[in-house]
Parts: C-alpha cells; structure tokens; sequence
C-alpha cells in the first residue's frame, strides 16, 4: 500500500508525469495560497471519488457483476467514462457548496476554477488509473490519496517557484505563461527521478 501512494505522489504524479490536469495547474499556480486551497479541493475529490468509482465499477460495471441478477454475461464497462464523469460531477457540486459555505474568501480567490474541477483531466485519470489497474477498494483509497496528494504538492511547488520568480528578472518574452511552462518541464524532470526508484 505504501509503493501505490509513494508512486502516485512522485513516479506516477499525475501532473508532472501524465501532464494531466494541465489547464487547472497553470491557471491557479500564481499565488501559493490560491493553490493550496485547490490542491485541497483536489484531494478531497480524489479521496471520494476514486473509492466510490470503484465500488460503482466493481458492482456495477465490471464482467459478471450482474450475475447475482442472473445476467452473468453482462459487461457495462463501456459505461465507465459517463459514469466516472457524474460521480465526479455530482462530488464537485458537494464540495463547491461546502467551501462556499465554509470558506467563502477560497471560493471567491477560486472563481471559475473550482467547478472546472469537474472536468480536470487530473481527477477523471485517477479514476480510469484505477479501474485500469485493478485495484480493490483499500488500493484506491490509498491511491486515491497518492494522486490528490501529488496534484496538490506539484501545484503548490509551482506556485511557490512563480510567486518567486516574480521578483527575478525574466526576458520579456518569457513572462507569464511561456516561463511556467519552462518551470513545470524542469519540475516534471526532477520528478521523473523517483521512476527509476524501486520501492
């Protein structure tokens, strides 16, 4: 159970290995703070979602799940994807409410962003890694957490380096986006490091 959290925060970060989740990264990666909260956003989804698509793929979707029915044959797995996707949908509208509630300050300095969440390519992946992979439902959750955990941490080192890198004095043609996109293919290599790495 450790190697799965480990590889999903470092080897297999979703963000510097995968480059899912792209757009979210690099629009909320400019102030620290912003990102922290995402980064929680992102690890509260990934820890619910994940193990709740793995029941609904395990009981659901998967060959033979319907056989207590007397349909053993059937095979709903091509139903993965929307499924996947309201599950997540349907958790992100939960968790807008709650921060808007709770922490209506995060949810304004969040914008647009946190119900693009939905659709971040990031959270869907987690969700199709592990179906992919087979895991029960203890691998997921602790998968789960290695992926949200990765997301947030690759985040927040991106917005920590921006937040610096404001002061320094860039070539004008590298300003804004072009340098973030240097400095998460410089992170991305760092990262990738910890594949070699045997558990």
């Amino acid at each position: 159970m450790t190697g799965i959290f480990l590889d999903a925060v470092l080897a297999e970060n979703l963000a510097l290995s995968f480059f899912l989740g792209m757009c979210t990264f690099l629009a909320v990666s400019r102030k620290l703070s912003t990102a922290l909260g995402l980064g929680a956003a992102v690890i509260a989804v990934q820890v619910v979602t994940v193990p709740l698509n793995n029941l609904v793929h395990s009981y659901l979707l998967a060959p033979g799940a319907w056989g207590w029915l007397g349909l053993p044959d059937t095979d709903l797995r091509f139903l993965r994807l929307i499924t996947f996707i309201g599950m997540i949908a349907a958790t992100v509208q939960v968790a807008e409410m709650v921060i808007d509630r709770f922490f209506p300050r995060l949810y304004t300095a969040l914008g647009l962003f946190l119900p693009l969440l939905t659709v971040n390519c990031a959270i869907l992946g987690g969700s199709l890694f592990m179906a992919d992979r087979q895991y029960d439902l203890g691998e997921s959750i602790v998968y789960a957490a290695g992926t949200g955990v990765g997301w947030a941490l690759a985040l927040a080192a991106l917005a920590a380096i921006r937040e610096r890198l404001t002061y320094a004095d860039v070539p004008e043609g590298l300003r804004g986006v072009g340098l973030a996109f240097v400095v998460t293919g410089l992170m991305s290599m760092g990262f990738s490091v910890f594949a070699g790495v045997a558990q």
